[in-house]
């Protein structure tokens, strides 16, 4: 059995999560890289592995019950447990999303991936994390999936632009972090959302104001809590975001 630190990333290959990974991998753990795109995929795992990180690749498709099952089974055969899982693969869906003019289609791709997603992989993932001395979970959330923010007086500045499928996916997301949480209680899983701020990624079309390693360091930080850290909570950089 491997004796550094396992983590998954998923949606590892590109922006936030590939941050993500080499922010992970320069603790010296051994990160694996999920991702769907064979091409893409590889390409950060040799990025990752000439920059000294233990790196590997995890082929994953986070819409695909039998590819999160087939995931968990080479970490399995890899290594033999689960330390961490960032569940990081998200999409923002066709614009624009306003609800009087939404196809519901398009609400259905992006709660399968930004939600169900998370559900599918955690779930096959689960196994092996209960098998770490200290495992973790990471979910990528927003601040758009805020209500908080969403129903404030300066709601235009602080949860973006109106979507029926993104922002809502994230406050889904976030629900779903507190029913696991609430299911985990009394066990040494700690489960919480981070957001990574307005980040300039494809997700966005680069309109971001930071850069995606100033992302990634949220879900670094919930990654490596104390034993005594917070669960089912929900975190940026500047500490917890009103639900």
């Amino acid at each position: 059995m491997n004796e550094r630190t396992i983590a998954l990333v998923t949606g590892a290959n590109k922006g936030i999560g590939y941050e993500i990974a080499a922010g992970l991998g320069a603790l010296g753990w051994s990160v694996g890289v999920g991702a769907r795109d064979d091409q893409r995929r590889s390409a950060a795992v040799e990025k990752l592995r000439a920059a000294g990180i233990d790196a590997f690749a995890v082929p994953l498709d986070v819409t695909d019950d039998a590819s999160a099952t087939a995931a968990a089974r080479l970490i399995d055969e890899q290594a033999g447990r689960l330390d961490v899982l960032v569940n990081n693969a998200a999409i923002a869906g066709d614009m624009p999303q306003e609800p009087t003019r939404i196809d519901p289609a398009t609400i259905h791709t992006v709660v399968d991936t930004n939600v169900i997603g998370v559900i599918r992989v955690t779930n096959a993932m689960l196994p092996l994390l209960r098998r770490s001395a200290a495992p973790r979970i990471v979910n990528m959330s927003s601040s758009v999936g805020s209500l908080t923010r969403q129903s404030g007086p300066a709601a235009e500045q602080t949860a973006g632009p109106v979507s029926a499928a993104y922002a809502p996916s994230k406050t889904f997301l976030n629900a779903v972090t507190l029913q696991y949480a609430r299911e985990l209680s009394g066990t040494n899983i700690l489960i919480n959302t981070g957001c990574p701020g307005y980040v300039a990624t494809d997700l966005n079309g680069f309109r971001g104001v930071r850069t995606p390693e100033q992302g990634a360091a949220i879900a670094i930080n919930l990654a490596t809590l104390p034993d005594d850290g917070p669960t089912g909570q929900f975190f940026d950089d500047a500490g917890a975001v009103p639900w």
